[in-house]
C-alpha cells in the first residue's frame, strides 16, 4: 500500500470524470490490515474438499506478501482441494461487510497469479451473495472466461455480468445488494491447487468513452535495493488507474509490473528478490473510465547497485529526512506527531526535526538559506503559540498554535517535550552563527524563548525534583517526578543551564538520580550496566537526551554515559539474540527493542517478558549507531535488504514490524524517525554533539551537576564488558532436580540468587557462600518455582554477573 494514497475508487462509489458518470464496486483492493489473513473475508470448506483458512477465528481468507501488479503488497491467498462429495468457499467481501450495488456495472475484474498453471477446466467456480436473506446467485465455470492460468504470470480474468443478468434461472438475488463475490469449488479433480486473487472489484465500461492520456514525467533512480519512481498526475482526466510495465533485461523486454489509483504518482519498487546490480527499465501508461489504455511513456531506464556503507548511510538520512522537511506541518514548520497526525504537532518530536534540518544541510538535501528559512518559519510561530510557564505542551496545533490536550489532565506545559525542543533550538542556535541579518535574528528569536522557559517552576513549589507537567486548570494534578534512569535526562541539563529561571546543579543527586534503583552494577550478558533498571530498559533512554548532549568525555559520581549507552545498547542486542521469548526473526542483525507501534498498539519495548512482544524497531539499532556501528550498520543493511520489500517506504524505514505475527507498520512517527537521521550524523561527523555542547550555557552546567572531564575510551569494542565466570546448567529446560557448575579462577565469597524475568529475587541459592578456586556444584529444585524464564544472578565482593535462560517447564 502507498500510505500517502487516496483510493480514488472507493467503495461502492460512482466517481466523475470529464463529466461522464464511471460506476464501480470494489470488493477487495489495497492491502489486507491483518498480517496474515483479510478481515472481510471468510473461507469454509466441507469434507471431504478443504481450503486454506486463517485468522484468530480460522475462516479467514489468508494473504500472502508476494508482489502483486495490483497497488498494496497483500494478495489474498487460495489454496483448496476439490473432492467429489464435498465443496469450498472463499467469500471476498468489500470492507467493512458493506452491501455493493453492482447493477449500474457490467464486468466483474480481477487479477490471479498462479504457482503452479492451472487448466481452464481446474479454475473455481464463481457465484455471489447479498440480499436478501444472503441469497447465494448460480455458480458459473470461470474456466470459459479465464482460460489456463500459466506459472508464475498475473493474469486479469474479465467475467461479463450479463452472464449473472441475463440468466433465466438465476435465484432471487438482488443486485443492488451484493455482499461477496464468491469463488468455490467447481471440478472434483481431486488436486491441489493454488491461486492468489487481487483488485476484485466491478465496474462499468461505457462506450464512446476516451482513454485517458499518456502520463508524462515518468523518472527512476536506482539504490541498492530499489528504484524510486515519480511521474506527473492526469489532473482533471478520466484516469482510472496507471499501468506500469518493467524490464530487468536492461529495456529489452517489458511486462506488466504494477497497477496503481488514478491518484498515485510515486511508487517505490524494492529489487533485492530479483538480485543486485539490476539493469532496469520502466514505462507507463494510463486507463481511463473505458478500460481503454493509453500509449506508453518512452522508457525510463536505471540500475542498482551495491551501496558502500556511507552510501546507505546517507540513503537512510535522505530519506528520513523527508519527514522533517517534506511533510512538515505547512504552516508552522513544526513537525507532526506521526503521518496521520494532520494538526497535531509534537514539541519532542520538532526539537528532533530541528536537529534534522541541520543534518539536512550539511549533506546537501536542501540549501544553508532553505533550512535557515524554514527556522524562522518554526521559530516565529513558537514566538505567538501556547506556553505555560514558558513551556511548551506535548501537543498543539500546528496552524493556530493552541494546546492540544495529550491527556484531559496534560493540556499545559511539559517540560520534558519542551528539552527535547530546545536541545534542538540551542544546536541550531549554535548553527547558524554568522553576523548576518537574518542569523542574527533567528540567534536572538532562540535566545528569547530559551530565556522565557521557567524551568524552577516545574520544581512544584522548590521541591528538590523536577515534575513533568504543569497545568493551568488542574495544576500539578499528574504529579510526576522525573527521576532517573530514562529519556528525561535532558532536562536537569538545560534547567540547570538556564540563565533566567534556573535549577540548582545540585538537584541532579536530589532529583536525576535519587531513585533507589539509579545505581546498577550487575552485569549481563557480560556487559556491565552502571546505571537503569534490570536489563537497562528500552534503547529510547540511549537517545533522546543525547541527540545534542555529547556524553563522551565526562562523567559523573556513577558513570560515563557513553559507556552506559553502549553497554545498555549491547544488552538489548544481546537479549534478541538470546530471544527467551522465541521470536520469529530475532538474530544478531535483527534487534532493537525500543518504543514504537506494534501489531496490538503501541508500547515501550524492552528485555522484559511482559515488554517483548517480538517487536522489532529500526530505530532502535540505527539510533545507536555512535555507540554499536558496527552491529548497527549491520542492522541497517538487514532491515533494508532483508525486509526492505515492506519496511522500506518514502520517509525511510516504517516505524517497526513483527515477524511472529506477519505484521509490518505502516506508520511514521517523528520521536522514531528523529533520532535516526541524528544521530547517524553523530556518528558520522558529530554534528548535533558539536554544536550544541557549544553553548556556552552547558559546560557550566555539567559542572554544577557533578560532572567531571573524563578521557575514557569511547571505541565501541566491549571494553567494558567482563569476562562471565564459566556456569552451566543442567538440564536445562529444567523439570524437576538440576545441578549449577561453577569454575572460578580464584577464591570468591558468592551470592547466588534466582531471579525473575523482571529482575525480581525468587530464591537464594546461596547467600555470601565462600567458594574455593575451581569448579563448585549448587543443587537446584526447578519445582520449586512457578513455570517460566528466569535469570542466574552471581555476585562477588567486586563484581556480578546475570546468566540467561533458565526455562522451568513442568
Amino acid at each position: 500500500m502507498f500510505r500517502f494514497a487516496l483510493l480514488v475508487s472507493a467503495v461502492g462509489s460512482s466517481l466523475m470524470w470529464s463529466g461522464r458518470a464511471f460506476a464501480q464496486t470494489v470488493f477487495f483492493f489495497q492491502d489486507s490490515n491483518n498480517g496474515s489473513y483479510y478481515n472481510s473475508g471468510l473461507a469454509f470448506a466441507t469434507a471431504p474438499s478443504t481450503i486454506l483458512q486463517a485468522g484468530p477465528t480460522n475462516d479467514k481468507i489468508p494473504v500472502t506478501f508476494t508482489p502483486a501488479p495490483v497497488e498494496g503488497t497483500n494478495s489474498l491467498r487460495l489454496r483448496w482441494q476439490s473432492n467429489a462429495g464435498g465443496d469450498w468457499s472463499a467469500l471476498v467481501i468489500a470492507p467493512a461487510f458493506q452491501f455493493q450495488n453492482i447493477s449500474q456495472t457490467d464486468t466483474l475484474s480481477f487479477w490471479c497469479y498462479a504457482p503452479v498453471a492451472i487448466a481452464a477446466a481446474d479454475m473455481p467456480a464463481v457465484s455471489m451473495e447479498g440480499a436478501p436473506g444472503n441469497t447465494k446467485s448460480r455458480k458459473y465455470a470461470l474456466g470459459p472466461f479465464s482460460g489456463d492460468i500459466p506459472a508464475q504470470t498475473w493474469v486479469q480474468v474479465k467475467v461479463p455480468l450479463t452472464v449473472f443478468f441475463n440468466d433465466p434461472n438465476q435465484t432471487n438475488i438482488n443486485f443492488s445488494q451484493i455482499k461477496a463475490i464468491i469463488l468455490g469449488q467447481q471440478n472434483a479433480d481431486g488436486a491441489t491447487h493454488e491461486l492468489l486473487v487481487d483488485d476484485v472489484r466491478t465496474y462499468r465500461v461505457a462506450s464512446g468513452g476516451t482513454p485517458a492520456p499518456m502520463p508524462t514525467g515518468l523518472t527512476a533512480t536506482g539504490y541498492d535495493s530499489h528504484v524510486e519512481l515519480t511521474w506527473q498526475p492526469n489532473t482533471g482526466t478520466n484516469t482510472a488507474n496507471y499501468r506500469l510495465y518493467r524490464s530487468l533485461d536492461g529495456g529489452a523486454t517489458y511486462s506488466l509490473h504494477r497497477i496503481f489509483n488514478g491518484q498515485r504518482t510515486s511508487f517505490i519498487d524494492f529489487t533485492r528478490p530479483q538480485g543486485n546490480n539490476l539493469s532496469l527499465g520502466y514505462r507507463i501508461s494510463a486507463v481511463g473510465n473505458t478500460g481503454q489504455e493509453s500509449a506508453l511513456t518512452e522508457p525510463v531506464l536505471t540500475a542498482t547497485y551495491d551501496m558502500t556503507d556511507d552510501e546507505l548511510m546517507t540513503m537512510v538520512q535522505q530519506y528520513t529526512f523527508r519527514y522533517f522537511w517534506d511533510f512538515a506541518h505547512p504552516v508552522s514548520g513544526l513537525s507532526r506527531e506521526r503521518d496521520t497526525a494532520g494538526e497535531t504537532v509534537t514539541m519532542g518530536g520538532s526539537g528532533f526535526g530541528i536537529m534534522a534540518i541541520l543534518v539536512g544541510i550539511e549533506r546537501g538535501f536542501i540549501t544553508y538559506q532553505e533550512g535557515l528559512d524554514r527556522l524562522l518559519t518554526m521559530v516565529s510561530f513558537l514566538e505567538n503559540a501556547d506556553r505555560f510557564h514558558g513551556a511548551y505542551p506535548h501537543w498543539m496545533n500546528g496552524t493556530t498554535g493552541n494546546v492540544i490536550p495529550f491527556s484531559p489532565q496534560d493540556n499545559g506545559g511539559d517540560i520534558v517535550e519542551t528539552a527535547f525542543l530546545f536541545e534542538g533550538l540551542l544546536a541550531a542556535r549554535s548553527y547558524f552563527g554568522a553576523d548576518d541579518v537574518l542569523e542574527n535574528l533567528l540567534r536572538q528569536k532562540i535566545t528569547q524563548l530559551w530565556e522565557t522557559v521557567e524551568w524552577d517552576w516545574y520544581r512544584k513549589l522548590n521541591q528538590p525534583v523536577m515534575y513533568w507537567h504543569w497545568s493551568p486548570t488542574v495544576n500539578y494534578a499528574i504529579n510526576f517526578q522525573l527521576r532517573g534512569w530514562n529519556e528525561t535526562m535532558i532536562v536537569y541539563l538545560l534547567g540547570a543551564a538556564s540563565p533566567t529561571h534556573g535549577i540548582p546543579g545540585s538537584m541532579w543527586e536530589t532529583g536525576w538520580t535519587a531513585n533507589s534503583n539509579y545505581a546498577n552494577g550487575f552485569n549481563y550478558y557480560g556487559y556491565r550496566l552502571p546505571v537503569g533498571s534490570f536489563l537497562g530498559g528500552p534503547l529510547f533512554f540511549t537517545h533522546y537526551s543525547f541527540i545534542g548532549f555529547d556524553p563522551r568525555y565526562v562523567r559523573d559520581g556513577y558513570t560515563n554515559y557513553f559507556v552506559q549507552n553502549r553497554n545498555q545498547t549491547l544488552i538489548n542486542r544481546a537479549y534478541c539474540i538470546a530471544n527467551p521469548g522465541g521470536y520469529v526473526g530475532y538474530s544478531a542483525n535483527c534487534w532493537g527493542l525500543t518504543a514504537s507501534d506494534n501489531p496490538f498498539g503501541y508500547l515501550a519495548h524492552e528485555p522484559k517478558a511482559d515488554r517483548d512482544n517480538g517487536t522489532i524497531a529500526p530505530t532502535a539499532a540505527l539510533s545507536s549507531m555512535p555507540y554499536t556501528p558496527n552491529v548497527s550498520m549491520d542492522a541497517l543493511k538487514y532491515f533494508y535488504r532483508e525486509q526492505g520489500q515492506s519496511l522500506w517506504g518514502p520517509m525511510g524505514f516504517y516505524d517497526a514490524f513483527n515477524l511472529t505475527q506477519g505484521w509490518f507498520a505502516d506508520s511514521y512517527l517523528a520521536i522514531d524517525q528523529g533520532p535516526i537521521i541524528t544521530m547517524i550524523e553523530n556518528h558520522r561527523t558529530q554534528l548535533l554533539w558539536n554544536n550544541f555542547m557549544a553553548n556556552p550555557e552547558i559546560q557550566p552546567a555539567l559542572t554544577a551537576m557533578g560532572f567531571v572531564p573524563d578521557s575514557v575510551l569511547t571505541t565501541t569494542a566491549t571494553i567494558d564488558a567482563t569476562p562471565e565466570w564459566v556456569s552451566e546448567l543442567s538440564p536445562n529446560p529444567v523439570e524437576g532436580r538440576a545441578t549449577l557448575q561453577l569454575h572460578l579462577p580464584d577464591a570468591q565469597r558468592m551470592t547466588v540468587t534466582l531471579v525473575n524475568t523482571q529482575g525480581q529475587t525468587v530464591a537464594v541459592l546461596a547467600q555470601k557462600q565462600h567458594f574455593g578456586t575451581g569448579a563448585h556444584s549448587i543443587p537446584f529444585d526447578g519445582a520449586l518455582y512457578p513455570k517460566g524464564n528466569y535469570y542466574l544472578r552471581i555476585q562477588s565482593a567486586t563484581r556480578s554477573q546475570t546468566i540467561p535462560f533458565i526455562n522451568i517447564n513442568h
